[in-house]
Order: C-alpha cells, then structure tokens, then sequence
C-alpha cells in the first residue's frame, strides 16, 4: 500500500508568502502584506488585502496540471458568459493578459466577492439555480472546448483505476474485491452512455453547492477550474439530495427554469449514477495522484487508509444497485 511520506519536497514549498506578494507587485497591484489561505487544495488561492483598501483573490495555478492554452480556455469561457450578463467571478485582465508568470508558478488574479450559500431546499431557489445553469449551457453548446479534455468512462471511470492498481494504493486487504467492484460498475456506467451517446457542451464541470455563491438574489458561479466538456446533467445532478422522489422533485424545480433557456435530453436522467460513479473513483484517484503534495496527507489523513478502501468497495457495490435499477423519473 502506498503510504508516501508527507514531509517530501513539493513545488508549492516554494510558494512563500514572499512569492506571493512580490508576484502581486509584479503585475501592478500594492499589498499590504496581509493574506489569507482560503479553502482550495488543487491549487492555492489566497486573499490579498490591497494598500487601497480592497481585496483581490489570487490563485496560483498547481504545476504541470494544465497547460497555458487550456487555462486561458478556461479564462475566455467565463468572459463569454460574464459577457451574456450570466453571473461568474472572471479574472482581472492587466494588459490585456490574465495568466500570468512568477517564478515559475502561474497565477490569475479575480476580483474578491462575497456571497452565502444557496438554500438548495427552496424551490424557487432551485428555479433561479436552473435558469442560470440553463443560461450556461446555452453558452456552453455554441461551439466545444479545443484544449479542455471531455468527461469520458475512460479518463474519469478506468484510467482512474489504473492509476490506483499500478501505483499499490488500494489496501491488499480489499484490492481484489475492489477492483471486481469498480470494473461491474464501469461496464454498467459503459452501458448507460452507449444507451443515449449523449451530447456534449462546455460545461463548469463541478457546479457542486460549494462553487456557487447566493448574492442580489442570484447564484453567481465562481471556479470554472474543472470546465471541460460534457452531458448537460453533469452541472445538475451534484445540486440533488435526498431519496429518489425528493430528487425527483427537485429537478423538477431546476427543469422549470432551466428549460426557459435550454432544452434538456430526459434520457440524460439514466446519466445520474453513471457519473456519481465516476465520480467516485475520479476522486480517490485524484487524492492518490496529490500524494505527494504534504498539504493532502495534512487534511485528508482517513485517505489511503484500510478502512477507506473497504468503505469504498461497499459504495461501488451501492452503485451497482444503483445503476442495475430505473433512473430518475420526472
């Protein structure tokens, strides 16, 4: 079992304080000297107090994730949407750039904003939530990503098991009977797509209550770091909760206003489990990938853990039921 140490070297020990600000002062802005780490682990993201007296948020891309054209996609994605008055936190040009360089760590800087989370159990919360998801994709479907990856069975699904088999993460307790697990699964996920071949547009891609931001009456989206192409259903079923009829009659809320702005595939529903699953074995993968960055065995010490593993295998075997049983109906 893999079971890095978490003292080793990592890139980001060199992102001092001091690199911080002098980056900051690098593109004009005047810091105080006052920052605050906020609550990011893929990258690093910080609020910087300015000599006028505001705040701007800086956020130091993590090395060799994605390349300069995939992230200033990213970049012209949310102006695109800021341009159709679709609410979305999108990065401060400074001479016309908005990926910058200092030493050796990349990094854009966005204006602070504030905001609560969305009361998820009000319905017309979720109407406003699904117009302006409605309004994203119809943004979305205009044209593809060209150097954003796709949300496929295969990078999300197998390459994420791969990487956890050949790299002696899973416990040997329990790696047969997981790997059994992951792979029935897969090939029911496989099942589900080849069912629909479901059409792909330019999503957010983790549009989880967590990146949205209730402010003037409105969702505002912020982090657009895992925008990448994908089924419509992607950025709606992470916003349910519940048993199958409470599910059910929160989509129903989101579709009332999504649908003013978008038409949703109903055959896109059978979709749900499918990418809950892959998202389950993306996400184990994703901390094994980070293990070496000290940051990751600091706070999520229950990862790589026996007891993971096994708590894991049994909610594959969950989502074996899951997706052998009917989808969400409407």
């Amino acid at each position: 079992m893999n079971t890095a140490d978490s003292n080793n070297s990592h890139p980001y020990e060199q992102l001092t304080p001091d690199c911080i600000l002098d980056a900051l002062e690098d593109v004009g802005f005047e810091p105080t000297g006052s920052l605050l780490a906020l609550n990011s682990y893929e990258n690093r993201v910080y609020q910087v107090s300015l000599e006028d007296g505001t705040f701007v948020i800086a956020k130091f891309y993590r090395p060799n994730r994605w390349s300069d054209a995939a992230i200033l996609e990213e970049h012209a994605f949310s102006q695109e949407l800021a341009d159709q008055e679709i609410p979305i936190v999108v990065p401060l040009a400074i001479n016309g750039k908005t990926l910058f360089e200092f030493n050796s760590f990349r990094f854009a800087v966005f204006p602070r904003q504030g905001g609560r989370a969305p009361e998820l159990e009000q319905p017309e919360t979720l109407k406003l939530l699904g117009r302006s998801l409605g309004r994203l994709h119809s943004v979305g479907a205009t044209r593809p990503f060209t150097d954003r990856p796709k949300i496929t069975v295969q990078n999300f699904g197998y390459d994420s098991l791969k990487f956890l088999l050949d790299n002696d993460f899973i416990s040997p307790e329990v790696r047969t009977n997981y790997q059994q697990a992951a792979e029935e699964a897969l090939q029911l996920v496989e099942q589900r797509y080849e069912a629909i071949f479901p059409r792909n547009i330019r999503l957010h891609g983790d549009c989880h209550p967590g990146n949205l931001l209730w402010r003037d009456d409105a969702p505002h989206f912020v982090d657009l770091d895992d925008c990448r192409m994908g089924p419509a259903i992607q950025d709606l079923w992470m916003l349910l909760s519940g048993t199958s009829d409470e599910m059910s009659i929160q989509f129903r809320h989101i579709l009332e206003g999504y649908e003013t702005f978008f038409e949703f595939d109903p055959a896109e529903l059978s979709l749900i489990e499918a990418l809950r699953t892959l998202r389950l074995l993306h996400y184990s993968a994703w901390l094994a990938r980070r293990w070496d960055d000290p940051a990751f065995p600091q706070h999520f010490p229950w990862f790589n853990s026996p007891r993971y593993w096994e708590d894991q295998m049994i909610t594959l075997r969950e989502q074996i039921e899951r997706l052998q049983a009917p989808s969400l109906q409407l």
